[in-house]
């Protein structure tokens, strides 16, 4: 039988009770049900994983731990009957992580209820008993704005039926109901895990919608009624908490999002949400049967049904109209009928208020080198000639910026234009007509990735204004995104080069003196290395405050963040609470994307739990204005020193010739492309040689942790942390790590993405004629980086101040250890000279399908 047994700790016993021991319960019963065509392979299964972690302390090849429990246990040595059982062992494990993913769900509030006590229920009730705390934190919440963003970034590999299964198996195991859990274990094993075709970008917004409707519909709306009801708020149009939605509208990258696209998807999420409506609404109806109720219910459903359920019903904006019904409702409630059930009719008014006619925002994103090539064809255009010098791309960039007119008019004779520039234009038009039907915040946010220059915004903004906006209506958000390490250096001076543009700052007058500027965690890390990227993005985030502040801006971060460390990820809501008043922090905006949209808000709970904590963080760091986290200038100098030798080390590591050829090699970045899980290409420039600059953060990530080295997550830390120790600053960086958070935080992470790294399932490659000392270079960095961040952080064993994650992550880990085995028995019987054609692919294959089950299992791995 396969078992997880931790040693336990008292913090522990919480987390064996109802996870380990569940986990193992219910497994036992998993392993019993009949599954395909291969009889006993569940039985098989246990003593597979036990020679899967004997053969890896014995420090065996993967090859000859798969072959030897063939051979040794099973008396098998067909090459087609071995692959055979290895896709079915595949199948098993993979559904073996859904059931850990729904036994840690619904435990979720067990597990974690004492683990944060300074959290947004506890600063409540103090705040209730401190009337100067009280209105401290009104006057922060009238201000703050907590805003997720739901991407179609290719991370989530679970389809829908699966997140079905798993929602309900998650209420099962809360209830301890066996038959059910049985019944659903068996469903489990008859759904298939992966798509026969790549899914289309509507596809992709249908899949997250789920999220929508079972989850943050209600979440959102409840964490949202509290906080207004405990702090007796009258926020207008203000909101605490809104959604917004990538998928139909990123094409940066993605030649399949189109204007069409767009268009489909807002439509879509209309009718998704009235449908939610719906719904509540019949809860409504049920209870309120009352005299003087009836005109105001029958037009609500009218309207709601017909948007809900009717394909031709015409698109208008009745948010207000929804809400001047249900407050007669109420006030008919209040006035005739003793106040019975308004409370159901609160409830649908915050929800009204929140989600409008538009469930979530749709931002549109493209690359700034599209946008450019747009500008070019229309400067160049008979009805546009003449508005801009002739020479406008030799010129520099003070003279364009000077040389954009901003003036109006309405072009439309574009049709000989790319496809990918009648794309932009297009969509340009359709925001318009989006805002119109759905309100103004069903789609208000432009965001040019690659952002290099003033003039990328500026000439993004004449584009509107050439496309039928006026000037004086024009309701946009023209965000920046900066994502390269010197994009991040110099993106404060892009900005004031904006902000002292007279027509520029009069929009911004007119968006009420704010801007969005978004940050790219993912390419920062690709491009320099861990610590230089946060380092980086602390930089950038200082200096823009900086320069938003002397021009009286109201500045507001947009991080775009992926699940793991590398990308962002990690212990977000401590990352948020740790900035000093150097940094403007009123809002939280961020991406959330991959596993990590189903992990921290796929059941209602976790959902609760992550928004309250990223809540918290905020009002926190309003509060305090973080003095004690706000780094002198020799700390700044000190953590500036450490980006620096860390970048410089992974430079060297990124310049060594076998770098690109051992991510293409020996790990599974080709592979990335097949998987049928994302309408989008793993690079940019799909049809060209493979350029490490073209590889999307995600796959260059995803790379490196399927093979379980984790670089990007550390790299280069050590050998900063050892440069800084012979000179004689070890006392300071101590200091550093004690005193600020954001530097702790960096740090912890660090240690969580070196906790799913396992240099012992490679260590045969440093024998490896090619990669042999390429190889052992990075298990020494990875070995030095351990000993110092443990030095530091004066524990044990990584993660030692976590223990309920250090030890999810163990199991995890356990979990896929068979896994993470095949796909190197995969890799190395692929690069066999004598492998005929056939076996090769399917060996792919075989590697192809471990990509899900180990992705999964880590939940933020992507």
């Amino acid at each position: 039988m396969f078992t997880l047994r931790p040693q336990l700790n008292s913090k522990e016993t919480v987390f064996k009770n109802e996870i380990t021991t569940k986990f193992e319960l219910y497994n036992s019963l998993f392993l019993t049900l009949p599954f395909y065509r291969v009889k006993n392979t569940g039985l098989a299964l246990p003593y597979f994983f036990a020679h899967c972690e004997s053969g890896v302390e014995e420090k065996q090849r993967p090859d000859d731990i798969i072959e030897s429990f063939f051979a040794k246990q099973k008396g098998i040595t067909d090459q087609h009957e071995i692959t055979d059982l290895l896709f079915r062992f595949i199948q098993y494990i993979e559904r073996q992580v859904v059931l850990f993913d729904a036994v840690e769900d619904a435990a979720f509030v067990k597990t974690r209820s004492n683990e944060d006590l300074s959290s947004l229920s506890t600063l409540m009730s103090s705040a209730l008993e401190d009337e100067e705390l009280y209105k401290r934190i009104q006057d922060c919440l009238r201000e703050f704005k907590l805003r997720l963003v739901l991407t179609a970034h290719p991370t989530q590999f679970y389809p829908g039926p699966v997140l079905s299964i798993m929602t309900d198996l998650t209420e099962a195991i809360k209830n301890n109901d066996v038959n059910a859990i049985n019944l659903l274990l068996q469903q489990l094993g008859k759904t298939p895990f992966f798509k026969k075709k790549k899914p289309t970008p509507v596809d992709e917004a249908v899949s997250l919608n789920w999220y929508l409707e079972n989850i943050l519909y209600q979440t959102a709306s409840d964490v949202h009624n509290n906080l207004e009801e405990v702090f007796k708020l009258n926020l207008g149009n203000h909101s605490l908490i809104e959604l917004g939605f990538w998928p139909g509208g990123d094409r940066d990258g993605n030649p399949f999002v189109t204007a069409e696209t767009t268009k489909q998807v807002s439509v879509f999420l209309r009718q998704a949400l009235f449908r939610c409506y719906y719904r509540d609404f019949k809860k409504l109806k049920r209870r309120i049967t009352f005299n003087g109720t009836e005109q105001y219910l029958e037009e609500l459903e009218n309207l709601i049904y017909n948007n809900a359920y009717q394909q031709n019903s015409s698109c208008l904006n009745i948010k207000e109209t929804l809400l001047t019904n249900l407050r007669k409702v109420k006030e008919v409630l209040i006035n005739y009928h003793d106040s019975l059930f308004t409370e159901l009719v609160d409830d649908m008014i915050w929800k009204v208020k929140l989600f409008g006619c538009h469930f979530a925002s749709l931002d549109i994103r493209q690359d700034s080198r599209i946008l450019r090539k747009l500008f070019k064809e229309c400067i160049e255009s008979e009805e546009l000639k003449g508005l801009l010098p002739e020479n406008y791309f030799d010129l520099t960039e003070e003279e364009k910026i000077a040389a954009i007119p901003l003036s109006e008019a309405d072009f439309t004779n574009y049709a000989s234009f790319a496809e990918l520039s009648k794309d932009s234009l297009d969509v340009i038009r359709l925001i318009k007509q989006m805002q119109t039907d759905n309100g103004k915040r069903a789609c208000h946010r432009f965001i040019i990735s690659n952002c290099q220059k003033a003039s990328d915004i500026l000439q993004l903004k004449q584009l509107f204004l050439w496309s039928g906006w006026k000037a004086e209506e024009l309701d946009i958000d023209f965000v920046p995104l900066f994502e390269t390490i010197d994009d991040l250096k110099f993106a404060d001076n892009v900005m004031e080069s904006l902000y002292a543009h007279p027509v520029y700052s009069k929009h911004l007058e007119i968006r009420k003196k704010r801007q969005v500027i978004m940050l790219g965690f993912s390419d920062s890390t690709k491009d320099g290395g861990y610590l230089m990227a946060n380092y980086s993005i602390f930089y950038a985030k200082s200096s823009l405050t900086a320069v938003s502040r002397k021009y009286d801006i109201d500045l507001a971060f947009f991080d775009g963040r992926g699940g793991p460390p590398a990308r962002g990820g990690g212990k977000t809501h401590k990352f948020y609470a740790s900035f000093g008043k150097d940094i403007a922090n009123k809002q939280i905006q961020m991406t959330v994307q991959g596993q990590t949209i189903s992990s921290h808000y796929g059941t209602y709970e976790s959902s609760t739990n992550n928004m309250e904590q990223l809540i918290h963080a905020g009002i926190n760091s309003a509060l305090e204005k973080q003095h004690t986290n706000t780094m002198s200038d020799e700390e700044k100098v000190l953590f500036s020193r450490m980006a620096d030798i860390s970048y410089n080390a992974f430079m060297d590591l990124r310049k060594h010739p076998l770098f690109l050829k051992f991510m293409e090699v020996q790990t599974p970045l080709k592979m990335l492309s097949q998987i049928n899980i994302s309408s989008r290409p793993v690079k940019r420039n799909s049809d060209a040689e493979l350029k490490l600059e073209d590889l999307r953060a995600i796959s260059f990530v995803t790379s490196w942790s399927q093979a379980k080295l984790n670089i990007p997550g550390f790299y280069g830390v050590g050998t900063a942390l050892k440069t800084l120790k012979e000179s004689g600053k070890w006392e300071q960086v101590k200091g550093l790590y004690k005193n600020s958070g954001f530097f702790k935080t960096v740090i912890d992470n660090c240690m969580m993405s070196m906790s799913k790294a396992d240099f012992r399932l490679t260590e045969y490659l440093s024998e490896d004629a090619t990669f042999g000392e390429f190889w052992k270079g990075m298990k020494a960095e990875f070995d030095l980086t351990q000993s110092l961040v443990l030095e530091l952080s004066n524990t044990e064993t990584l993660m030692e101040n976590y223990p309920t994650d250090k030890r999810s992550i163990s199991l995890r880990e356990k979990i896929v250890l068979p896994l993470v085995i095949i796909q190197r028995y995969a890799i190395i019987k692929s690069l066999s000279d004598d492998v005929s054609e056939e076996r090769k692919q399917i060996y792919n294959k075989l590697i192809l399908r471990t990509l899900y089950g180990i992705v999964n299992a880590a939940r933020n791995s992507a």
